[in-house]
């Protein structure tokens, strides 16, 4: 099967279930459930003086293309009253579409509902009321297991990811007849930890739970969920971790981290490091460059690991020439989205686009803007392209995008050599857009809070070098020739502070790196002259050759052996 995936309005990365014919070891279906989130995240406008104004979403689920509402209903009573979720179906194909994966998401905006339930699934990620976050992950947990017991759906495994769904164990706790056997249904568990910063780690207080969840949903949440017997909290990711059989990181560093983090559960901590789908993030230019080699590649589409072939061309003049004759395409295609603003193909280009978060350090390239003007008047120029979206209630984040709007406004009256630009209303459209035809991706999140970051995948296999600090998956490519690193390093047993962001010796780092980026791209790329002989079209080539590791096929591959499938496989 590929990647499961998720489109603009059907966030999906919460739980998902597996069922394995043990005496037909291909015979194996997988589900996902998620929750319908009525009205998305948010449409985001950027206004100078004002920075982000988050304006509501509003779709219509029947308008989506196959997506069906179904006549079942999932009964959730909690004291207040009962909560009826309604499910819908999706499929999601694999790319050769000869396989399926049934997507199951609730829904509780129905009219049979008191008014004050409709919109618990309007909105991903609420976080400013405790009501709403308990009820939202009683829906998934709870109200997943009911869907799938509704269906009929026999699973072997419940895959966990994050806490969201931490009480779907307590629903399994619920049902044993026999209490004293629910060690025996923790091999049926497993849980991926997504990040290791604190607010990804929901603590709910035991007076707050005992308003919601029944004896005994709250006696499993109690057995499980104490971080220590006089905790007065619960703490989801705990119960997880404590009745799940299996556990994972999504990075190498991530796995370091999270045993940090939870030493009680050091042991059965493993890491499986996160990948994009191929299909769904190359650019055209590049699947016809990989197509034209395919004499050497191989069948990368249906077997990515063939990329790995690619540092077998890297000798070839020919390749050289077309790999980047390839991202020029894509780079043309920017310049003609953004016309209005007249970039220029030959004019280096550094993009930086994903959620803006405190730890992310978005504003940090701004840190010192007389350094930035005379880098760009030292060499040729600068364009730099950001993108990203700073949750409603996270005011730090927001004040992070209105600086740097105001940073926007100053350089660009001020300076011919360097234009920057902020593109609103990030999505994953834009998002592929930036990530294929930028020169250099710049990621420049705190050491050690960057779980994984996917968005350099995306760029690497497009053969954009990166311009990192070293954390998440990045570590485990610092020596492959794939960019420039630079900043502060974590290192021994503290984890550190989030708050603590290390702004000035890093953007002094950044500004002295991104010195040695300008200096070869210019030497590489003479207004158009194009030396084929550069170390930069090395770095473009083994960008695409660490691709044939960074992608779903492969983490699919190892959740299969190593969680989903571990008992199946080993028979």
């Amino acid at each position: 099967g590929e990647s499961m995936g998720h489109a603009n309005m059907l966030e999906m990365e919460d739980f998902t279930a597996t069922s394995a014919a043990r005496s037909a070891r291909t015979a194996y279906t997988m589900a996902g459930l998620g929750i319908l989130w009525n009205k998305g995240y948010f449409q985001q406008k950027l206004w100078y003086g004002h920075g982000q104004i988050a304006k509501e979403l509003n779709w219509d689920p029947y308008t989506y293309p196959g997506l069906i509402p179904l006549k079942t209903r999932i009964d959730l009573p909690v004291n207040e009253g009962t909560i009826r979720l309604r499910p819908w179906k999706y499929y999601v194909y694999s790319h050769d579409k000869k396989y399926a994966c049934p997507l199951i998401l609730l829904d509780a905006n129905l009219e049979e509902n008191e008014e004050k339930f409709r919109p618990l699934t309007d909105q991903l990620y609420r976080s400013d009321d405790v009501w709403w976050k308990i009820l939202q992950r009683l829906i998934l947990g709870i109200g997943g297991m009911r869907a799938l017991k509704a269906f009929q759906y026999k699973m072997d495994l419940y895959h966990l990811n994050e806490g969201h769904a931490a009480f779907a164990i307590s629903e399994v706790y619920k049902d044993l007849h026999d209490k004293t056997k629910m060690h025996e249904e923790k091999d049926n568990f497993a849980y991926t930890c997504h990040t290791p910063v604190a607010a990804g780690h929901d603590r709910f207080s035991i007076s707050d739970l005992e308003k919601f969840l029944d004896p005994e949903h709250m006696e499993a949440a109690l057995l499980y969920g104490k971080e220590h017997p006089e905790a007065d909290f619960i703490n989801l990711t705990h119960m997880c971790m404590s009745h799940c059989g299996y556990v994972n990181a999504v990075a190498q560093r991530h796995g370091e981290i999270t045993r940090l983090q939870f030493p009680a559960f050091k042991s059965k901590i493993e890491s499986i490091t996160n990948g994009i789908h191929i299909h769904t993030w190359i650019s055209d230019s590049f699947k016809q460059l990989f197509d034209m080699y395919s004499n050497t590649i191989g069948p990368w589409q249906t077997e990515p690991a063939c990329l790995k072939r690619i540092k077998q061309l890297r000798l070839n003049t020919q390749f050289r020439k077309d790999i980047f004759q390839a991202h020029q395409a894509n780079k043309r295609q920017l310049v003609a989205l953004l016309n209005r603003w007249y970039l220029d193909e030959n004019i280096l280009t550094v993009g930086w686009a994903r959620r803006f978060a405190g730890y992310k350090r978005p504003r940090l390239i701004f840190q010192d803007l007389a350094q930035l003007k005379r880098l760009a008047s030292r060499y040729d120029g600068l364009q730099i392209i950001l993108a990203g979206k700073a949750h409603p209630n996270d005011n730090i984040a927001a004040d992070h995008l209105k600086n740097i709007m105001d940073y926007i406004e100053s350089l660009n009256e001020a300076e011919e050599n360097i234009k920057i630009i902020l593109i609103e209303n990030y999505d994953t459209h834009i998002g592929k857009i930036l990530t294929n035809s930028v020169d250099i991706w710049l990621n420049n999140p705190l050491p050690p809070f960057e779980a994984s970051g996917t968005s350099g995948m995306k760029a690497m296999l497009n053969g954009v070098p990166q311009l990192t600090t070293l954390d998440g998956w990045i570590v485990e490519v610092k020596d492959a020739d794939i960019g420039w690193t630079f900043g502060y390093e974590h290192q021994g047993n503290a984890i550190g502070s989030e708050q603590d962001l290390h702004l000035a010796e890093d953007s002094k780092a950044l500004y002295n790196t991104l010195e040695q980026v300008a200096r070869l791209y210019y030497q590489t790329n003479d207004t158009g002259k194009i030396d084929v002989t550069s170390t930069w079209i090395d770095k473009m080539i083994h960008c695409c050759e660490r691709a044939s590791y960074f992608n779903t096929q492969r983490v699919v591959r190892e959740y299969n052996e190593r969680m989903w499938l571990r008992e199946v496989l080993a028979e």
